[in-house]
């Protein structure tokens, strides 16, 4: 007997030798209210059944805090009754999300196999990452991507909130930064920014699909915007060859003094370093910030500081941690910030070099752990999800050794991309979706979808090659199975023509 779809893999999954147990609208689901919603909008979505509630046999949604790790669960079903064993709430709802992909149509209806699944997380953080700052992306685009990446068992949304085309967060104590620095996106198109209601809307909304939201905001470059605010705080563009080159490749206007910009090249703007002013701004932005984000994260970007020395690189990176850190949260920051030997003991690494680390990469990566803190893993040339499809539509970009194949994006052992790094130094595993060419919810869908699928594998499953699910012959065909229930979702997935989709 064949074993149902799930993704991401789970540890155990055995056959049972019974029939499935059948849906009809008087099956019952009891139990936890949360998880008792949660299933009943995938089930109607899915079948079109509106299940019963109350105590006649069917679903049972529990609770056990003794049962298991962190955000564990189990599922057991036979022809009888199906029930689902969280460790906690987390763990409950991430089993609903499985139940939710077991089920499956045959001549009679709809119906969940006989089976016994025991599941558990490899990593605690599984992130995606929504670049709101080049293309602003309303409230409601956002929590759609929350509902999508919530249902692959991610568990942390990274929200890109600023960059050198705009600043996207409202803040009372730098309110110039929305009225003059929020207009624009790439290419002219137009801006936008999230008020503290639609912030906390946002914050609300992931809790509920036990996720934490991951505020950056970038600096010290990436910061033009910051200079349309507060102009005697940046420094004036410093424009390259290789900037110049950008421009050339992919459109637009060199960056002026005072001027919005719209293009896609990086590295020209810089915070003036050497400014007490300057940290001023920082304690009042991620003071603000903190009081915003019950999460335990924020990120203070850090990267491709093209126009900062290495020495005032590192004097930024060592103050602006640690006015993180004596916020109470941990900091957050691209890997390059590991080169700051004065950075805050508790800074976590993101790392977004390549499978194979290139030009020191690894060095600056290493020193987080080295530090006594721990890494996420954002391989470039495996889990942007923002790069071109081999075979897709125009979106998308391809420096990350691009196009990225489906293929590519999950045959990837998280453990083996910087060398000296294990389970132990991992925090988890993050997959950015940067927004030049992006502007709509449909783009968001078509370039995450399948790939988002791969990088949640490697964040929640066994490692690869553990169990003969976690390979990539196995992974092709039980992301094809889940084709129909991401439709019934609304979620515009890219038809890859590597995998085998199933349709009804």
């Amino acid at each position: 007997m064949s074993l149902p779809a799930v993704v991401p893999a789970p540890v155990s999954i055995e056959a049972g030798s019974g029939a499935p147990l059948r849906l009809t609208s008087a099956t019952a689901v009891k139990g936890d209210t949360d998880a008792a919603a949660a299933l009943a909008a995938i089930v109607e979505a899915r079948t079109g059944l509106t299940l019963a509630t109350g105590d006649g046999a069917g679903i049972d949604l529990r609770v056990d805090a003794g049962s298991g790790a962190p955000e564990s669960y189990r599922i057991v079903a036979d022809e009888a009754s199906v029930v689902v064993t969280g460790a906690d709430a987390a763990g409950l709802f991430y089993g609903v999300q499985t139940l939710g992909q077991l089920i499956a149509r045959d001549r009679d209806g709809w119906t969940i196999p006989a089976v016994t699944i025991e599941d558990a997380p490899r990593f605690a953080y599984r992130g995606v990452m929504l670049d709101v700052a080049r293309h602003f992306h309303a409230v409601e685009t956002v929590t759609a991507y929350i509902d999508h990446a919530a249902s692959l068992k991610f568990n942390a949304l990274h929200l890109h909130l600023t960059d050198d085309q705009g600043w996207r967060i409202q803040l009372d104590a730098r309110p110039e930064l929305t009225e003059t620095a929020s207009g624009t996106s790439v290419g002219a198109d137009p801006g936008g920014f999230y008020t503290k209601a639609d912030y906390r809307g946002i914050v609300e909304y992931a809790a509920s699909r036990h996720m934490i939201v991951v505020p950056e905001i970038d600096m010290p470059g990436h910061t033009h915007a910051v200079g349309l605010a507060y102009p005697e705080l940046a420094e004036d563009p410093s424009i390259s060859d290789h900037m110049r080159e950008i421009i050339r490749d992919y459109g637009g206007e060199e960056p002026r003094v005072g001027a919005p910009y719209d293009g896609m090249a990086v590295g020209f703007s810089s915070l003036k370093i050497h400014d007490e002013a300057t940290y001023d701004f920082v304690a009042d932005v991620f003071g603000e910030l903190a009081a915003m984000t019950p999460g335990p994260y924020l990120h203070f970007g850090g990267d491709e500081s093209l126009s900062t020395t290495d020495e005032d690189f590192a004097e930024f990176v060592a103050r602006a941690s640690e006015i993180i850190a004596d916020l109470g949260k941990t900091p957050v920051a691209w890997h390059e910030a590991g080169a700051a030997t004065g950075i805050a003991d508790t800074a976590v690494g993101q790392y977004w070099g390549f499978l194979t680390p290139q030009e020191g990469a690894a060095e600056k990566a290493t020193a987080f752990v080295d530090n006594g803190a721990q890494l996420i893993l954002s391989p470039a040339d495996a889990i942007y999800l923002d790069m071109k499809y081999p075979n897709g539509p125009e979106l998308g970009l391809t420096w990350a050794n691009g196009p990225t194949s489906v293929e590519r994006a999950y045959s990837w052992e998280p453990s083996d991309v910087v060398p000296g790094v294990d389970d132990a130094g991992i925090l988890g595993v993050e997959a950015p979706l940067w927004t030049e060419t992006i502007r709509t919810a449909a783009d968001i869908d078509t370039m995450a979808f399948p790939r988002a699928a791969a990088a949640a594998e490697a964040a929640w499953s066994p490692a690869t090659g553990a169990s003969a699910l976690r390979t990539w012959a196995s992974f092709r065909a039980r992301v094809g199975a889940l084709g129909p229930l991401w439709t019934s979702m609304g979620i515009g997935f890219h038809p890859s023509d590597e995998i085998p989709w199933v349709t009804e």
